[in-house]
């Protein structure tokens, strides 16, 4: 029987990137999404095609806890277990420190940590029962050791992304392993509207003097999750081709 995976904001960017390799791998996936409601349809049907496995899409607004809960229950209804969760989905808010709100700082907490909070403690329970799970939490370089003050909520939500997944690695040992990824300067969409600059500036700081690629970060989830990351529980790793 076939493992099942489900990745948040598993559509565009990263989370694509996550998607595709575990539908490579032979999973079965449910692909998370909040808007782009073609381009998951699209997804879908090439990852369908290209690897013979199922796909199901779950369009839900992760900051609110209705729609996480009848998204699981969804998951759970189709497939009847979640073997692997990938939570992938962020947002970033571009302000200025002085310009930042309580509602930007609300906003940010409740997608970046508040959801994987929520996901982990109901996904979390279900692999309890099977006694066997891998949970990955995408964090950031920024919750680490890169600085920011132009993206503060974001950096803070991070930081607490990895305090969430060493908690929950003592939460639901022995059976679920909660590991952490933390990439660094990633080639995404969001990313290309970076000041040419600021791109070069950042590139000079990274050992490889290149940015990554989402697939780069996608062949570390994909590999936590399997059984030959079984030793592996409550690590961070960051993948960021060494920035300094």
């Amino acid at each position: 029987m076939s493992k099942v995976a489900l990745i948040t904001g598993g559509s565009r960017g990263i989370g694509e990137a996550i998607s595709k390799k575990f539908a490579s791998a032979g999973y079965n996936i449910i692909i998370n999404f909040k808007q782009s409601v073609e381009k998951a349809q699209k997804l879908k049907m090439q990852l369908e095609k290209d690897f013979n496995i199922e796909v199901m899409l779950s369009q839900a607004n992760l900051s609110k806890e209705k729609d996480i809960i009848n998204m699981i229950n969804e998951c759970m209804k189709k497939f009847g277990k979640i073997d692997v969760l990938v939570n992938n989905a962020g947002i970033v808010i571009d302000k200025e420190f002085e310009d930042r709100t309580v509602e930007d700082w609300k906003n940010t907490l409740d997608v970046n940590l508040i959801a994987p909070f929520l996901l982990t403690k109901i996904v979390g329970k279900e692999m309890m029962k099977q006694k066997k799970g891998a949970i990955i939490n995408i964090s950031s370089t920024n919750g680490i050791n890169t600085y920011y003050p132009s993206s503060v909520d974001y950096d803070a939500s991070k930081s607490g992304l990895i305090s969430l997944t060493y908690d929950s690695a003592v939460q639901y040992s022995p059976y679920v392993r909660v590991n952490c990824v933390a990439p660094g300067w990633v080639n995404t969409e969001m990313n290309k509207e970076l000041e040419e600059d600021f791109i070069k500036s950042e590139t000079e700081k990274i050992l490889v003097k290149r940015f990554g690629e989402p697939e780069e970060i996608a062949n570390v989830v994909v590999f936590l999750a399997s059984d030959e990351a079984s030793f592996i529980n409550s690590a961070v790793i960051k993948v960021d081709g060494g920035w300094y």
